[in-house]
């Protein structure tokens, strides 16, 4: 599985055990809910500085994300 793939399923989980919508995720991250849901379903190629927004929002580290 590719890296965006398992970057995006990582998110989702991680979101669903918090208990949050994406909705809820983008507006922590700072970023579109458009491109949240982009970045889940692996299509999208988020950046260094994205994924340390979205690991924040999670309350998780980077490393948890990409594992």
């Amino acid at each position: 599985m590719e890296i965006k793939k398992k970057f995006g399923l990582a998110i989702a989980r991680a979101r669903r055990e918090r208990g949050i919508t994406q909705e809820q995720l983008a507006d922590l991250a700072g970023i579109a809910r458009s491109y949240c849901s982009d970045v889940e379903r692996g299509v999208r190629n988020p950046t260094i500085t994205i994924v340390e927004r979205i690991a924040k929002a999670l309350d998780v580290s980077m490393g948890d994300l990409l594992d």
